[in-house]
């Protein structure tokens, strides 16, 4: 007598297959190892710092766009005086 088959076992197994030859090849033309990654990071990194490294004219930083607070006198405070937490009447 024969074997009694389920076509949608059989489907299923040859799709699994499929994914799997696809998942491979993939791996092998995409993956990059660990220290790979690293590397190009490190490498990226490096050539950012050197290409802001030649600029001309440096950006202003975070803090430096807007001008120094002046008192009445017209003189700028000090950095220290602002920035205790009971805001400079320590």
């Amino acid at each position: 007598m024969a074997e009694i088959i389920n076509l949608k076992d059989i489907r299923k197994a040859r799709a699994r297959a499929e994914a799997e030859t696809k998942a491979a090849e993939n791996r092998s033309r995409f993956g990059r190892t660990r220290n790979e990654r690293k590397r190009q990071a490190i490498e990226d990194q490096r050539a950012r710092r050197d290409h802001d490294g030649n600029r001309l004219e440096r950006p202003p930083a975070r803090g430096d766009e807007a001008p120094a607070k002046t008192s009445s006198s017209g003189k700028a405070r000090r950095a220290k005086d602002t920035d205790t937490p009971d805001g400079g009447q320590g």
